[in-house]
């Protein structure tokens, strides 16, 4: 589909590159932007000729958080228009974030705000060095609320208080020791850091990773009892599915499955 603030091109190997498309205000997003992006990626989540997604910025900074005139027209509501608001981004966040397919965020310049909220819930992020971060929601006389989830996750409570509370902005290197990055990169070297990672991912079985993804969520949330009969059940599932049996014949005979070999016979 034609997007108005994003681009959306997927390749024959089934690498699908989503790009934040609002150079001119530096990609923030606004409520056509939160749409879209949801509608881009429920189409992904449903294509199973996609395998990888690499999501981007055009231009010279990656996401700048939320528009200046979608904060003023929230502003301009009543609490039940906010709320709602809030609740359309926090929906696109958990949908991007549950998406079952591995997302690498190629951090290309700049984010801010929300767009540190994008980021951490890419499955990896990759960011150049001359990028410069910040949760700034603070000194606005405001709490980086929907992104919290996501970011607190990535960075750990400890680290989260370093940047929330005082808003500053930080370095590429920082949010690497935050943990929000995964790895810093030349800007020259950006695109081939991020090739790196989609060819390790595209030696892996789309629905085992899919199903690891649910994996690491339920986990993440559960106690020892519950995640035992639920890992169990899951590894019973693996072994049963069309994935699991021929990935484990073609390891026994030596073979190539399917997902190594980039198409489906």
């Amino acid at each position: 589909m034609a997007y108005e603030t994003l681009k959306v091109a997927t390749d024959k190997r089934g690498v699908c590159q989503v790009t934040l498309a609002r150079p001119d205000v530096h990609n923030a997003m606004n409520k056509a932007l939160i749409a879209e992006m949801r509608d881009a990626v429920r189409n992904i989540a449903g294509d199973e000729n996609i395998r990888v997604v690499v999501l981007t910025g055009e231009g010279k900074s990656f996401c700048a958080g939320g528009d200046l005139r979608w904060m003023e027209a929230n502003a301009a509501m009543a609490r039940e228009g906010r709320i709602h608001e809030a609740g359309e981004l926090a929906d696109m966040l958990y949908e991007l974030d549950t998406l079952p397919k591995p997302v690498i965020g190629r951090i290309n310049g700049a984010a801010y705000g929300g767009g540190t909220g994008m980021m951490a819930v890419c499955d990896l992020t990759i960011g150049v060095r001359t990028a410069r971060f910040g949760l700034t929601e603070v000194r606005l006389g405001l709490i980086p609320a929907t992104i919290s989830p996501y970011v607190v996750r990535a960075m750990g409570p400890g680290n989260a208080r370093k940047v929330f509370f005082s808003g500053r902005l930080f370095s590429a290197e920082e949010a690497h020791g935050l943990n929000l990055l995964g790895q810093v990169v030349a800007p020259e070297d950006l695109d081939a850091a991020v090739e790196k990672e989609v060819v390790e991912f595209l030696q892996a079985a789309p629905g085992a990773i899919a199903a690891t993804k649910r994996l690491v969520h339920f986990v993440a949330a559960h106690d020892h009892e519950k995640n035992r009969d639920y890992t169990l059940t899951a590894l019973a599932d693996a072994w049963e599915t069309e994935e699991g049996q021929q990935g484990i014949t073609a390891f026994l005979n030596k073979q190539t499955p399917w997902w190594r070999k980039g198409k489906k016979q």
